[in-house]
């Protein structure tokens, strides 16, 4: 070791002892301080490993969780899609992680001008004219939405109490809606898989609040008679909702403001690049048209001339929903998203989520039953009914799937479809990827015929094999056992 080398090794020296402060007395003393039972009497026996080991350990445990960065993820209604990596690092700088939320509004305006421009760009996608950037997912969008329903309707002396929901809405929705304190009221799907509007004039009256629905739907259909609906609806004296889990599809081609929607809630974590799972980090902005705007939660972020600056008084706001201003990192990522792709590039996206789902559906058609089997959107909606009367249910497929390093598309949902699979292929998958996941179920769907228990006992080389999930839900044991 030269004499450099070796003032640098004594300068970053790298014995913990020294990194910590002196010990105000001997050590005796220190111990005495604590309970007896809680001194060790000898060494911790610890073992010795060298850092590749630790560092392979981890990195192939980290690996035994399906993840969408390893591998094919066709989840439905969910869009689990691979997101740039380039926008974590953007998140991550310190321009972004490193200022305070309580910090004067002076200190942030670069910030606040961020969160401004962000409200604008997702009311120019929407069609909305004004965005709250608050609520932190999908449900919390939801709830937010609702509250301003009802608060709007409070305001014109209306006396509503119901909320109109399609019998194939994530069930998010009527959640939602009961925890805002309105009765839910079921519409049909018709044959064609869309809303049944003869259903829907028999229970719109006077007494609806809101028409709570996604377009397209959950089975992956474009709602054709939406404008119809929309008329319909604001004539009864009701407001119009839009689930944006399904915003992926339609971003670039069209807006919902535009087929009549009055609050539009959107998944950032879905559709604008924001990673999601585990709990978070989700973000559920959501968008109103201008009789909505004195509502939406508070406060806003307003500009005046160059300045931006939090909204200082709203009587008629349904309050603050979210800490500081919402998921501050997932905001940021998403504008990075929007701001890289521009118009023509975020209509792409959409193109080719839909040319993706069309392609799939196209060569799984004479495999599975698809029970509504026209041109779908961004998704599309099998049915494993063949299959469960030779003994093999979604179930069961779904966990064959994981044997060949493919996660499952969505199974049992929507409710109306018998034993759904609901497959979800996003944007940023290759044609040999999709062409793969064929093969696959080909491939399972030959075991069913040829060899049913190879399936039903699947799956094979996972970690963990079939666990009992009804008791693993309600009694989780989350203890190690050697």
């Amino acid at each position: 070791m030269n004499s450099d080398s070796q003032t640098i090794f004594e300068k970053h020296s790298f014995n913990p002892a020294s990194w910590l402060p002196k010990l105000d007395g001997s050590e005796e003393k220190a111990l005495a301080k604590l309970p007896e039972e809680s001194v060790r009497k000898s060494e911790p026996h610890l073992p010795s490993l060298s850092e590749l080991d630790v560092v392979r350990h981890f990195t192939n445990l980290s690996q035994k969780n399906f993840c969408v960065d390893t591998n094919f993820y066709p989840l439905g209604s969910c869009t689990m899609k691979y997101n740039p990596k380039a926008l974590d690092a953007i998140a991550a700088s310190t321009a972004y992680s490193q200022i305070h939320p309580y910090q004067d509004e002076e200190d942030v305006q670069g910030a606040l001008k961020i969160l401004y421009e962000m409200q604008v760009v997702l009311s120019e996608i929407t069609g909305m004219e004004e965005f709250t950037l608050q609520p932190a997912a999908g449900a919390h969008g939801e709830f937010c939405g609702l509250l301003m329903a009802g608060a709007y309707h409070r305001f014109k002396k209306n006396k509503k109490t119901k909320v109109l929901i399609p019998d194939s809405a994530h069930g998010t929705n009527p959640a939602s809606a009961a925890l805002c304190g309105f009765k839910v009221v079921q519409i049909a799907t018709n044959a064609k898989g869309h809303v049944d509007v003869e259903d829907l004039k028999r229970k719109l009256d006077g007494d609806v609040a809101c028409l709570m629905m996604t377009n397209p739907n959950t089975l992956g259909i474009f709602e054709e008679d939406i404008l119809e609906i929309a008329s319909r609806v604001h004539k009864a004296g009701g407001l119009l909702y839009y689930d944006g889990a399904n915003m992926n599809a339609l971003v670039g081609i069209c807006r919902p403001g535009d087929m009549g929607f009055d609050i539009v809630h959107l998944n950032l974590h879905k559709t604008f690049a924001v990673p999601h799972g585990s709990g978070g980090p989700g973000s559920g902005p959501v968008g109103v048209k201008k009789e909505l705007i004195p509502f939406l939660p508070f406060p806003r972020i307003l500009k005046k001339g160059q300045k931006f600056s939090y909204e200082k008084n709203a009587p008629h706001s349904i309050g603050k929903l979210r800490s500081f201003y919402g998921n501050f990192g997932a905001i940021i990522r998403s504008y990075a998203y929007i701001k890289a792709l521009g118009d023509e590039g975020l209509k792409g996206v959409s193109e080719n989520a839909i040319l993706n789902a069309n392609y799939l559906k196209a060569r799984l058609k004479d495999i599975f039953d698809v029970p509504y089997n026209g041109f779908c959107m961004h998704e599309f909606v099998m049915s494993a009914k063949k299959q469960k009367a030779k003994g093999v249910k979604a179930l069961d497929i779904a966990k064959r799937l994981l044997d060949f390093g493919v996660y499952a598309p969505t199974i049992y949902f929507p409710l109306i479809v018998e034993e759904a699979l609901m497959v979800e292929p996003t944007e940023t998958e290759s044609k040999e990827t999709l062409d793969r996941f064929v093969e696959i179920l080909v491939e399972i769907d030959k075991e069913i015929n040829e060899n049913p228990q190879k399936v039903l006992g699947a799956p094979h080389t996972t970690p963990v094999s079939r666990i009992d999930e009804v008791t693993a839900a309600r009694q989780p044991n989350l203890r190690f056992k050697s």
